[in-house]
């Protein structure tokens, strides 16, 4: 069964500091699928805590970036993996437990690579200029994020990344997209309930049910 990508909401507790779990549990009420923890530059012990805090504090699947270890450990459900990360098909192949698998696309010759995977989404961009992921690269625009999606298999559950907000969310789904990925529209929000509810919204009202 794919994974419901319709919001995932990419967390650095670095950047919220105690407010991490309550700002995790407020994008949750507001309508994230999923709740994925990125801490780029801390140690293995330092994500394992965060992600077991994480999975005990919220109903939905928390996902790791980059550390399949970490995710295991923790009782994640998934693990997100970049372009120059561990290849998927050997984290999957030995996994000690069934483990989720999204991998990042942005540029045709990684659209390529990631077809060789088994993978459960992609998530292509970025697709707008963002300054909350400094090594982002160059923003593909809309034709970018609609050109790489027709190089995904069929099926493949397609998230939109980079510099979303409601407004976006809307044009990146009838460009294909059948979920995003957010971190400042959403965390960086005044309300972050309701902002995660805007885009939700916004998400449902694109992407044909089912």
């Amino acid at each position: 069964m794919s994974p419901d990508v319709r919001l995932i909401v990419i967390l650095d507790p670095a950047a919220l500091g105690d407010r991490a779990v309550e700002a995790a549990r407020a994008a949750e009420a507001g309508g994230a699928t999923i709740l994925q923890l990125r801490m780029k530059d801390s140690a293995g012990g330092d994500m394992l805590r965060w992600t077991e805090r994480l999975v005990a504090a919220l109903r939905i699947p928390v996902w790791v970036n980059d550390r399949a270890d970490v995710a295991w450990l923790a009782g994640a459900a998934g693990i997100h993996l970049g372009a120059d990360d561990l290849p998927p098909d050997r984290v999957r192949a030995r996994a000690p437990r069934p483990l989720a698998i999204g991998v990042s696309v942005g540029t045709p010759d990684e659209a390529a690579r990631a077809r060789s995977h088994h993978v459960d989404y992609w998530s292509l961009g970025s697709v707008f200029a963002t300054g909350s992921k400094p090594d982002a690269g160059a923003a593909i625009g809309v034709k970018g994020f609609a050109a790489l999606a027709a190089r995904a298999p069929a099926g493949m559950p397609l998230v939109a990344i980079g510099g979303i907000t409601a407004e976006r969310a809307s044009e990146v789904c009838r460009a294909g997209a059948r979920g995003v990925a957010v971190i400042r529209a959403v965390l960086g929000a005044p309300d972050v309930e309701r902002a995660a509810r805007a885009i939700r919204d916004a998400v449902d009202a694109a992407v044909p049910a089912g």
